[in-house]
């Protein structure tokens, strides 16, 4: 399997204050110009996916998922014994 390389999303900062409430995960600043242009390099049937990570530096950072579902193979029906004609 070949390992994709990273897109990190542009215009996007993840962080985590340290003196942040249990429920809040992150916050995420975007700057304008950056973002608009990564969206429309990135978009798909209208849509972006991003992920935001933590690296190993414990920092967080925002990735576009670049997941596509592989294309369903169809197998060949094989005919029940019931369905067989004489």
């Amino acid at each position: 399997m070949e390992k994709k390389e990273k897109i990190f999303a542009d215009g996007i900062i993840a962080k985590r204050r340290d003196d942040a409430k249990d429920f809040l995960i992150c916050n995420l600043s975007l700057k304008e110009e950056e973002i608009i242009a990564f969206i429309k390099k990135h978009s798909k049937n209208g849509w972006v996916n991003l992920d935001v990570k933590r690296g190993r530096s414990g920092n967080l950072y925002v990735e576009l998922d670049t997941f596509e579902p592989r294309k369903a193979v169809s197998k060949p029906k094989v005919a029940e014994p019931d369905e067989l004609l004489y």
